[in-house]
């Protein structure tokens, strides 16, 4: 059985997952418009997301702690912007 993990946890691991989407090395070629680095950004951040998604929704979260789980969705999907744009 899978241990437990904290929603602190949970936010420290989506923040190491969106700082590695945004250090992962762009191809040269292709550049950031190559299909696998495209679908290995998404794929973390995708990650990411998927950590703090029901924090939102558990009652035991304190406040704070579901404004942080928010904070690293809309996180996710600027740096999807970032990485795209940028």
């Amino acid at each position: 059985m899978a241990r437990l993990i904290t929603a602190a946890e949970r936010i420290k691991r989506a923040h190491k997952l969106i700082q590695a989407a945004r250090e992962y090395p762009v191809p040269e070629r292709g550049g950031k418009y190559d299909l696998t680095y495209m679908a290995q950004v998404r794929g973390l951040l995708r990650q990411a997301r998927e950590l703090v998604q029901f924090i939102g929704k558990t009652p035991s979260a304190s406040p704070e702690t579901k404004e942080e789980a928010r904070r690293i969705m809309e996180e996710a999907d600027q740096a999807w912007h970032e990485i795209m744009k940028g």
